[in-house]
């Protein structure tokens, strides 16, 4: 069982535009030692908006909700609607509207612009609005990499069904098919959507530069199921809705979990499939013995270090402080992604 090290949660929100109201967890410019970007490598930052209230709003054709078009190069930007739109537009022509579920995962490589709103049939309804941001570096070898645009809906996630645990007969978590064969043996107590990465042969759709895994899991029957992540890889996991014990620790929503350090992998990053992986266990157990029976939703992120020394400043993240600086040079002269 991968120990709990620390917990991510006492953390003042703050306006990203005037849009997202979001608390930062995870920072890669936080150096202290007990804590530091090593502990979360390749995830550079973590941002999670928790559930906020925006009346409708009547200006939303020439002042809606968000953050207007700004840069990025050197990572990539993943985000997740759990409720509410946004709208995106980039620079490449990448656009559209993340609905609720879904996933936009953007690499930003040698240099992206691109803005972010509340969608227009959002804004103009107004409603409960929460999301997470993440940043993931890219190694130095694709740091230069063109930029695209991945647009991953919910619909289109492998959708694995998890089972307790505590069942005499269970032995695995089982797609829906095998669950649907033997429902008179197992209790399903929950999902997990696979957004990246690989569950026991199960892919999910993310096309990514290193070996990570991104799960989006609710519970929502008491009972108790058992996550494997690879060993060699740094494991957070968000508590976003209800409560949910983890390795025995009752974690509420709003926390983000850091795992213990991975060991060191034995061989190249290159994606193996879970059941090929050494890996280690983390229990989640599901109550229902509340007066809201709030169904607790998590977002499991895990992947493998890429180990190189970084310098970022805002939305630049490079390996070395000359890159960083032709960076800011190109972009004040106008050679920005070139």
């Amino acid at each position: 069982m991968r120990p709990i090290k620390q917990i991510h949660g006492d953390k003042a929100p703050h306006w990203v535009g005037d849009g997202f109201f979001v608390k930062t967890l995870i920072n890669y410019v936080d150096d202290q030692p007990d804590f530091n970007y090593s502990h979360t490598d390749p995830f550079l930052l973590f941002d999670y908006g928790e559930p906020t209230t925006f009346a409708p709003n009547p200006d939303y054709q020439t002042q809606p909700h968000g953050i207007g078009k700004h840069p990025h190069k050197g990572f990539e930007t993943v985000t997740l609607a759990y409720s509410g739109e946004i709208s995106h537009a980039d620079s490449i022509g990448g656009r559209g509207d993340i609905l609720e579920g879904d996933v936009q995962w953007m690499t930003a490589g040698r240099g992206i612009l691109h803005e972010e709103f509340h969608s227009e049939a959002f804004g103009q309804r107004g409603g409960v609005f929460s999301m997470v941001q993440m940043w993931v570096n890219l190694p130095s070898a694709h740091k230069l990499t063109d930029p695209k645009y991945q647009f991953i809906k919910r619909a289109e996630m492998p959708i694995i069904e998890l089972v307790d645990s505590r069942d005499a007969d269970s032995q695995d978590n089982l797609t829906k098919d095998a669950v649907a064969q033997s429902a008179d043996k197992q209790t399903v107590i929950g999902q997990v959507a696979i957004i990246a990465g690989d569950w026991h042969g199960v892919t999910g759709n993310a096309v990514t530069f290193t070996p990570i895994n991104l799960w989006d899991i609710a519970l929502h029957t008491a009972g108790t199921t058992i996550l494997e992540v690879p060993s060699t890889h740094n494991t957070l996991l968000l508590v976003q809705e209800g409560r949910v014990l983890v390795n025995g620790t009752s974690i509420s929503a709003g926390n983000l979990i850091q795992f213990a350090a991975p060991i060191e992998p034995s061989v190249d990053s290159q994606p193996v499939p879970l059941s090929d992986a050494a890996t280690d266990t983390i229990e989640l157990t599901y109550s229902t013995d509340n007066d809201e029976h709030t169904p607790a939703k998590l977002l499991l992120l895990s992947g493998e270090p890429i180990g190189e020394p970084i310098a970022g400043h805002g939305p630049f993240v490079m390996n070395t402080q000359d890159e960083l600086r032709q960076t800011f040079r190109d972009y004040q002269t106008g050679n920005f992604g070139t």
